[in-house]
């Protein structure tokens, strides 16, 4: 389909918000964008573009988002970092209702591809009890023991995904996200994850002049983070693929929190102590994205570095802070 007429749900958020900016680069016109939020809390705004603001949690807002779509992008849920999953997990289980919905209404409308973003909080737990993980294949979601709340959210959305297909023809393609990061998106509120928290505690460090740095967990915990611009390119590869299971789609650079931190504080050409909170939410202790067969089946792979990616995203949070405090000194003043 040369032209389709596309929906991206959760157009109001970080992956979502780029995710329209990189349709509209692509020749996309007929774009409907929709998220809860009111439009001055988007993250971008798009004025070419159908913007709605509307709860896909509700059946109806969902028929209305659909009606007359061709590609479906569901990237609309109600999630944030570790900190905010482990403490609202009733609100993390409650976004089922956002994908239920709008399967629903993507295949009463006709819709011919429909895409999920999940996550790799779907992963077996037992699997990612050492920091020296081996790294995860798509397999190693069975058997099931997802993250609470927010994984087992994730997984069942995925059965969804994968009997809507079955059972009444609707194409689903479904990627699990492996921690991205970048530019324009949460850095401040409790829903920040690991690299934008990092990037906004070393620049107040800097700013207060306090020289230390409060990091959750003993820091040796590992991860791997993928930038926005190699996540967007996978989201269109996977989407028009013939992939008819949950891939992967994350780096295998696998880092330390300590190593992230110390990537942060080269950016910033500065050295912190660390105080480490060893009763805050961690998660698991290790957890890294085989690419095995997203690199075969589509020859994907990460094009940016880990240090590329923080220094982008460094900066942008730099400059977030400095307009934030120029414009409450401009409403402190008389």
């Amino acid at each position: 389909m040369n032209h389709p007429k596309v929906l991206i749900a959760g157009a109001g958020g970080f992956i979502g918000g780029h995710l329209v900016k990189y349709l509209l680069s692509k020749g996309v016109r007929e774009l409907r964008a929709v998220d809860i939020k009111p439009l001055s809390e988007w993250y971008q705004v798009f004025p070419e573009v159908d913007n709605r603001v509307a709860d896909l949690r509700d059946r109806d807002a969902c028929d209305a988002a659909c009606q007359a779509v061709d590609h479906v992008y569901n990237l609309a849920c109600d999630m944030g970092g570790m900190g905010f999953i482990e403490n609202n997990k009733a609100a993390c289980m409650i976004s089922v209702l956002i994908n239920t919905h709008l399967l629903l209404a993507a295949r009463d409308a006709g819709a011919s591809r429909y895409f999920y973003a999940s996550s790799a909080c779907v992963y077996n737990a037992e699997k990612q009890q050492s920091s020296n993980v081996t790294p995860l294949k798509e397999s190693d979601a069975y058997p099931a023991l997802p993250e609470d709340g927010y994984g087992w959210e994730k997984l069942f959305s995925e059965r969804m995904c994968r009997h809507f297909q079955e059972d009444f023809g609707l194409t689903t393609r479904v990627a699990r996200f492996h921690n991205v990061y970048g530019p324009d998106g949460t850095w401040e509120g409790g829903r920040e994850k690991a690299p934008a928290a990092i990037c906004r505690k070393v620049l107040e460090a800097v700013q207060l002049g306090v020289h230390s740095i409060e990091i959750w967990g003993d820091g040796t915990q590992t991860r791997s983070f993928m930038y926005i611009d190699d996540c967007l390119h996978g989201i269109d590869l996977i989407m028009h693929s013939d992939i008819t299971q949950p891939i992967n789609l994350g780096s295998n650079e696998l880092v330390t929190i300590n190593d992230l931190v110390s990537l942060v504080e080269s950016i910033a050409n500065v050295q912190l102590d660390r105080r480490y909170l060893l009763d805050a939410p961690k998660g698991v202790n290790g957890r890294n994205s085989d690419n095995t067969l997203i690199q075969s089946l589509l020859g994907w792979q990460p094009s940016i570095t880990l240090k590329t990616g923080m220094a982008a995203t460094y900066h942008w949070i730099e400059q977030q802070i400095l307009d934030k405090a120029k414009r409450e000194l401009s409403q402190a003043s008389p």
